[in-house]
């Protein structure tokens, strides 16, 4: 989240690489919190809740593969 300042000067990040970071760490911090939610559906043999979860995790993957592939080509240089 922009503070409207930053520019990396005290980070030594600028925000739009920070929030990129953020953004998968978030992706993939979702997809673990979303294999608990799709056991609690199992156990409850909610196959509908379960399917939903699972789509949701792999969005959050797909999200996060999205997000790494933008911050190797920046790290490297691109």
């Amino acid at each position: 989240m922009s503070t409207g300042s930053e520019t990396g000067g005290v980070t030594g990040t600028q925000d739009k690489d920070y929030n990129l970071i953020w953004y998968v760490e978030a992706c993939l911090n979702n997809a673990l919190r979303l294999e608990g939610y799709i056991q609690d559906a199992e156990r409850a043999k909610d196959t509908e809740v379960a399917d939903l979860f699972r789509k949701a995790q792999a969005d959050s993957r797909k999200g996060a593969e999205l997000g790494k592939g933008l911050l190797r080509a920046r790290l490297d240089g691109g």
